[in-house]
């Protein structure tokens, strides 16, 4: 499903180059929970940017069911993100006026779907992620876990082919990201969607299929974890 192939990133802070990613190559199988991991400044942030089509890399490409995200406009690549990609992060990212039901609605609406339509797939979403009895409820009257829930639920409306997730559970206590992992976990059982996870936390890295550790801006090692038999490689 997403191909990386030799890719590295440099940014440039007056004079001076900055190798955030330094010839990273990977492969994400559909049905497969990639974590990533790594120090601060190792690169993961930057790689996952990369993957959602957020930036472009300085060179190599990466590919989305055989597209090459580097050759797309920028109104191509906010359709790619729209339609294939979704994101969830550290910070809900919720409208605080909207309810819960509203704020995972939105992206169907501004998709140009009908109102009926997306408050109909909304609540259905909702259900799946356990919080159909909060839809009438505004982002001040959940809990944290609860927040990222419908997080979730906004980003699975489109029905994404990847998911992309950037410490998800760094705003929860420790039961709230149990909940918040355990529903991440099932995202990819249906063999078609990908889920690739940064995280500083070895617990929740321990949810995925795989876990890659990048430092300085390279792979350094991987383990496989499926079966519960892990192994360096």
């Amino acid at each position: 499903m997403l191909h990386v192939q030799d890719v590295t990133k440099v940014y440039h802070q007056g004079r001076r180059e900055v190798h955030a990613l330094r010839g990273v190559s990977l492969q994400v199988a559909g049905g497969e929970f990639l974590s990533l991991m790594g120090p601060s400044g190792s690169g993961k942030s930057t790689l996952l940017h990369l993957l959602g089509a957020l930036d472009s890399p300085t060179s190599g490409r990466i590919l989305l069911a055989g597209r090459d995200l580097h050759g797309l406009s920028d109104k191509q690549c906010a359709l790619l993100r729209r339609n294939q990609i979704g994101f969830v992060f550290q910070s809900f990212n919720l409208l605080p006026s909207l309810t819960a039901a509203e704020n995972v609605a939105l992206p169907l609406l501004l998709a140009g779907q009908s109102a009926r339509h997306a408050r109909r797939q909304a609540l259905a979403v909702l259900h799946q992620v356990g919080l159909r009895h909060r839809e009438c409820h505004c982002p001040d009257e959940l809990s944290g876990g609860e927040m990222q829930r419908v997080a979730v639920a906004r980003t699975l409306v489109t029905q994404p082919a990847i998911v992309l997730c950037d410490e998800p559970t760094g705003n929860l206590d420790s039961a709230a990201s149990a909940e918040i992992l355990a529903l991440l976990r099932e995202l990819p059982s249906d063999g078609r969607r990908a889920v690739v996870m940064v995280t500083h936390d070895a617990n929740a890295a321990a949810h995925g299929d795989r876990i890659i550790h990048l430092r300085d801006g390279k792979i350094e090692a991987q383990e496989f974890l499926r079966g519960r038999h892990a192994r360096a490689a």
